[in-house]
């Protein structure tokens, strides 16, 4: 996601919204994407046949409440002061508002609809380049929690199991927010100290425990390890996904949390190996 200029308030209010959560997804400037004169009966037209121009589609969401995607879409929230509805960001499962353009105070609660940028044929659509820069680094801090959305407990080391997760954390004994069984990538999650760092919402670093991540790494680059074998210690995992932030962790932080730590909220990996995890361990590409 882009930082963009909000459009000029002459236009109407969902037009320069929708202008802005545009340009802002497809990381481009407002002034790419078109404005429909304020007398056109439906501007949406207008913005399906540009995007038809690029091979994408806007895709309507069935559940926008509930909707989980651990990117962003439109979603149009309910305004009365704006003339009705407006256009805002949605991001991550659970759902919540990544970036509000018009700064209106209507919560997620308000969305009444909402719709993906999708490709129109998916065979043909190129995926962004593969970040293959993974470097070594050390993990400077270990967090686990007894439960789900208890404390996270700084600790020196923690025992890793295969296929589980670390000894007395909430996924290890099935407790997690998000625990499934049959589901991949939550025996271990990681942050790099540096997303920490920039952290500026209330003018300093967001503490390691309050990530609500199991690692915290210096000096690695996580988003390179999607779907690559990495060690920590002694101990063999496997990259499997982003860690994308959502709304449940931005309830239990400080708004705000979602949009900072957009692409920068980590990794979920797998352990592959039983060890032993220690603050100071290397972590590198296997």
């Amino acid at each position: 996601m882009k930082n963009v200029r909000v459009p000029p308030s002459d236009l109407p209010s969902l037009t320069r919204s929708v202008i802005a959560c545009l340009a802002s997804i497809l990381e481009l400037e407002a002034e790419d994407v078109p404005s429909p004169p304020s007398e056109h009966p439906d501007p949406w037209t207008v913005w399906r046949n540009w995007l038809s121009q690029r091979a994408l589609n806007f895709v309507p969401v069935l559940e926008p409440q509930s909707f989980g995607c651990p990117g962003p879409w439109l979603a149009l929230l309910r305004a009365e002061g704006h003339g009705g509805r407006i256009g805002v960001v949605a991001f991550g499962s659970p759902p919540g508002i990544a970036w509000n353009p018009l700064g209106v105070t209507e919560s997620f609660d308000a969305v009444e609809a909402g719709y993906v940028i999708a490709p129109a044929d998916v065979s043909l659509w190129a995926p962004a380049e593969v970040r293959t820069s993974c470097t070594s680094g050390v993990v400077q801090a270990i967090a686990i929690a007894a439960d789900a959305e208890a404390r996270m407990v700084l600790v020196d080391q923690a025992a890793a199991r295969a296929g589980r997760g670390l000894e007395g954390d909430r996924y290890f004994a099935g407790r997690g927010t998000f625990s499934n069984r049959n589901a991949r990538g939550l025996d271990l999650t990681l942050i790099e100290a540096e997303a920490l760092h920039e952290f500026t919402l209330r003018g300093g670093p967001l503490a390691a425990q309050e990530a609500r991540r199991n690692v915290v790494t210096r000096g690695v680059d996580l988003n390179a390890l999607v779907g690559k074998r990495f060690v920590v210690g002694d101990v063999q995992c496997f990259g499997q996904r982003l860690c994308e932030p959502c709304a449940h962790l931005e309830r239990l932080t400080e708004p705000g949390t979602l949009r900072a730590l957009v692409h920068r909220g980590g990794l979920r990996a797998d352990i592959c190996t039983d060890g032993v995890l220690r603050v100071g361990d290397e972590v590198r590409p296997d």
